[in-house]
């Protein structure tokens, strides 16, 4: 049998090249090793914005279609809402009450966004028990492996401490031995492209500083043009530095065959910025085409992604609602 991996993504925008980079591309590859299931995480998405609903449902199903269009096919994997299979939230009260205040304050990546983000209210109840549900949607399938880059490997750990403290209050009478009900997930590293947003800061929706999967040819030439360059090449006869340079590291992720070619142009001064980041932009777009042409089509029929999410929801539940069933056995409630 495939071993299990469960990931998400929050809906709470359009996806952008750094979504197709750092998860979709990498998770079209695992379904092809692993059962997966694809969640869209909206209760998570709720968490953080709590204040700004009115856009959730329509992104969900954009967000999904973006999902389809990079290639992760639903006949492989099952792809679900969150809030669809409600034992999200049953397992979720059930690890709450068990886990300790302190391991949450703890969390690094809780700190990080208190103290970041500006634009909204962050201390809640519910923000800070993110990771406690987190834990609850991997858990609720018996994920084998989370798929996490290096700066989630705190959350996971965080999972795996609930593991064993739920598993060491209660355990499953097996004979004469005692077995556990959830296994510790393992992290699957994952090595993502680092991609930088196109003023080179991070990346990021309210910088406005991404790419839409969904941007017009226009918008793409638009947005490339407007994109940070070598601060050190002042005029077109100085030589370059591509290794300080935004736009040859998008080169190096989405135009890979000709890297070669513009680091010499770029070295030896025969191309200019201006040129430099035309060139790109036909890449880009050539490259964007067959997921946008896939993603017209499902625009056309989001019926048909609504019926995908319905069915994969059924799916999730009939996993989900047996291990509630074992949690409540085991705890005699």
């Amino acid at each position: 049998m495939k071993k299990r991996i469960l990931s998400g993504m929050r809906p709470t925008g359009p996806l952008h090249l750094g979504h197709l980079v750092g998860a979709l591309e990498n998770w079209a590859k695992l379904q092809e090793e692993y059962d997966c299931l694809f969640m869209v995480a909206d209760w998570h998405a709720l968490m953080s914005e709590y204040e700004n609903t009115a856009d959730l449902s329509g992104l969900i199903i954009d967000n999904v279609i973006d999902w389809i269009s990079a290639g992760i096919d639903p006949r492989k994997s099952t792809l679900f809402i969150q809030s669809d299979v409600p034992e999200h939230l049953e397992l979720y009260m059930i690890f709450s009450c068990l886990t300790p205040l302190g391991w949450l304050e703890r969390c690094p990546t809780y700190k990080e966004q208190l103290r970041e983000v500006k634009t909204r209210n962050l201390n809640t109840y519910g923000f800070l028990g993110y990771p406690v549900l987190q834990a609850a949607d991997i858990l609720l399938y018996k994920a084998d492996k989370v798929p996490v880059g290096q700066d989630q490997l705190p959350h996971l750990e965080l999972t795996r401490e609930i593991v064993r403290r739920f598993n060491s209050l209660y355990r499953i009478a097996n004979g004469a031995d005692k077995k556990e009900l959830f296994p510790e997930p393992e992290a699957l590293l994952t090595k993502t492209s680092r991609l930088l947003g196109l003023d080179g800061r991070k990346m990021s929706k309210s910088y406005n500083n991404t790419i839409i999967l969904a941007d017009s040819a226009e918008t793409i030439k638009k947005k490339v043009q407007n994109m940070f360059t070598d601060p050190k090449r002042i005029k077109l006869s100085d030589k370059g530095h591509p290794e300080s340079c935004n736009v040859f590291s998008y080169y190096s992720i989405f135009a890979d065959g000709i890297k070669n070619e513009v680091h010499d142009w770029c070295v030896n001064a025969k191309v200019g910025c201006t040129e430099c980041k035309k060139n790109f932009s036909r890449e880009l777009i050539e490259k964007l085409k067959p997921l946008q042409e896939k993603r017209k089509e499902l625009v056309k029929d989001k019926i048909k992604v609504k019926n995908i999410l319905a069915q994969g929801a059924e799916k999730a539940k009939a996993s989900a609602s047996k291990t509630i069933k074992e949690a409540r056995e085991v705890m005699k409630i």
